[in-house]
């Protein structure tokens, strides 16, 4: 697998229960629902704060890489 691709996490038991069917309601699978609620959350924010959704996307991403140095 490409590491620089994917990556895996942890979750708690009853989320990954919660997420399992999620998935089977919306005929998803489980790294494309993960995907879609991470766009959504960040469309929310970005809403809020009345910027592009691509802008909240380079801020947070920018706001973490600065953590980590």
């Amino acid at each position: 697998m490409d590491t620089s691709k994917w990556k895996s996490v942890a979750v708690k038991i009853d989320d990954y229960k919660l997420l399992k069917a999620l998935c089977h309601k919306r005929f998803r699978s489980p790294n494309s629902m993960i995907t879609k609620l991470v766009n959504d959350y960040c469309e929310f924010k970005a809403k809020k704060l009345g910027i592009s959704v691509n802008e909240y996307k380079k801020r947070l991403i920018h706001a973490t890489d600065k953590t980590r140095n």
